[in-house]
């Protein structure tokens, strides 16, 4: 099974950026926001065609739901899936 390229851009939203993210990037350790339905086998084939590198090893975690006030309302905030690549040491993804 083959994806396109805008299946394969749906499944990996953006890159994480943070501060924990953004260190672990020096030790060729990335981490994206993926979609909900996303896996590990179809992430491997969108970063290998989007980036040109090969994972080594790749954790998806999710992320909760924080229950929140809005105008005085109960509400959800947050929610999803996210993505830890690990990369090999000469490998490196560049973002712009």
């Amino acid at each position: 099974m083959s994806l396109r390229i805008s299946e394969k851009k749906n499944i990996i939203k953006n890159p994480r950026i943070t501060e924990k993210s953004n260190d672990v990037s020096a030790l060729n350790v990335y981490t994206f926001n993926v979609a909900a339905g996303a896996n590990k086998k179809e992430l491997k084939k969108a970063i290998i065609s989007l980036y040109n590198v090969t994972p080594v090893k790749i954790n998806i975690l999710k992320i909760p739901h924080k229950n929140i006030f809005y105008k005085g309302k109960k509400s959800q905030k947050g929610g999803g899936k996210k993505a830890v690549v690990y990369l090999k040491k000469e490998d490196k993804i560049e973002f712009i």
